[in-house]
């Protein structure tokens, strides 16, 4: 009795999985250094690894505390505010880009692009056409998410197992497709990463939206596997509602990058 919980808060086990991520990670990162210096991709594929070892280990273990009834209303709070603080340093992460491709846009001489001979884009770049590809990309992922937004209202309201499944079904179908087309944009493009810095701007802005794609993707397809084994009800599907959220981000953030980036900055 001396130990009978009389509180809301979930007091966490010690565990390794924090430092195991955070060892991962560093691996993961030495080995990019190294991999730039051309020394191999081994190491940083061995750090990738470690990464996807702990997020699966350690989201496991969370999903566990929630069947164990661990995450009351207190802590399912903190858990929103844990994930809007991530969010809000993606905008920052992606803030920066942004930045560098505006910098460059309005003011493209400079003693790091005196190349650019005050000319954007620069002479010899031939940019995408945004009402092709990028416009019918747009479409496919803005779909993507009101269908995510179907299978969580059908969650969050009905409880309607089968409008929640296909939901996450079409938008997981929908994110493969914006990643194949993307992956077949890159393919054709006429510039490159190196040489210039539109290219660079655009691959690293665009790469990491990409990448963010194929994340959120993945975080989807949890959630319908996680749906077909009876998981998440109305009132606790924390899981469900920080990908749904990852999934919206994804989607202001390409918005942001189609305007900006394919339509005013080609």
């Amino acid at each position: 009795m001396a130990h009978e919980k009389n509180h809301d808060y979930h007091i966490l086990t010690p565990s390794l999985w924090p430092l195991a991520g955070a060892v991962a990670a560093f691996v993961m990162l030495f080995g990019a250094v190294q991999y730039f210096h051309d020394k191999g991709p081994w190491i940083l594929l061995a750090g990738f690894v470690g990464v996807l070892y702990v997020m699966f280990g350690w989201w496991s273990e969370t999903v566990a505390e929630e069947f164990a009834g661990d995450h009351t209303p207190v802590v399912r709070i903190g858990l929103r505010y844990g994930f809007i603080l991530f969010i809000m340093s993606e905008v920052m992460f992606f803030s920066a880009w942004f930045w560098s491709f505006f910098k460059h846009a309005m003011y493209p001489m400079g003693p790091l692009s005196p190349a650019v001979d005050g000319v954007w884009p620069p002479v010899g770049i031939e940019t995408f056409d945004p009402f092709h590809l990028p416009l019918i990309n747009t479409l496919i992922l803005l779909c993507s998410g009101a269908a995510a937004t179907w299978a969580h209202h059908a969650l969050a309201h009905e409880n309607n197992r089968s409008d929640i499944k296909w939901g996450l079904i079409i938008s997981v179908a929908l994110g493969l497709i914006f990643t194949a087309f993307q992956a077949y944009e890159y393919s054709h493009a006429a510039f490159g990463f190196s040489g210039n810095i539109y290219g660079a701007n655009f691959f690293m802005a665009t790469g990491f939206h990409g990448f963010h794609v194929v994340i959120g993707t993945i975080f989807l397809f949890v959630c319908l596997l996680r749906t077909l084994r009876g998981h998440f009800t109305p009132e606790s599907h924390i899981g469900f509602e920080a990908a749904a959220w990852y999934w919206h981000f994804v989607d202001v953030v390409w918005l942001f990058l189609f305007v900006a980036v394919y339509i005013w900055g080609g």
